[in-house]
């Protein structure tokens, strides 16, 4: 009976072929390694409304003097309302999943109307908040 004296490997750890050693292997070899890194990769944007859409807002506005903010009834609402709940900005905020900056500048008047962060804050706070008048769209034609 003869004895099988290869050696058995039981794992073998295989290089991923994008990762980073498998491309300093590749590099000490001599060959070319190509690398591109994506844009925000990895990371948790919020999209959908925020700092982008305010941006774009204001890159459409025709009129570059100035941009809508939120009326002074509205920014009292939020305000009143918020405290008649006993809650900070930052646990309004925390209700709606947005930033406390976000809470502060509506109730600064500083920010640019959203419909949906408006929407969010009447659900949280129970109450109906007076939405900013629409604008009037001019035509050149």
């Amino acid at each position: 009976m003869d004895q099988d004296w290869e050696p058995v490997v039981v794992r073998k750890k295989v290089k991923k072929p994008g990762s980073s050693a498998a491309a300093n292997e590749a590099r000490r070899a001599g060959g070319e390694v190509e690398s591109v890194r994506k844009y925000a990769a990895g990371t948790n944007k919020h999209t959908a409304t925020g700092p982008v859409v305010d941006a774009r807002r204001l890159d459409d506005e025709t009129d570059a003097s100035s941009h809508q903010t939120v009326p002074l009834t509205l920014a009292l609402a939020i305000q009143q309302g918020r405290q008649g709940k006993g809650w900070t900005q930052k646990q309004l905020a925390a209700k709606i999943c947005e930033k406390a900056v976000v809470v502060q500048s509506y109730e600064q008047g500083k920010a640019i109307p959203n419909n949906a962060i408006i929407r969010k804050m009447e659900k949280a706070l129970g109450v109906r908040l007076p939405r900013p008048p629409k604008k009037k769209k001019v035509d050149d034609a």
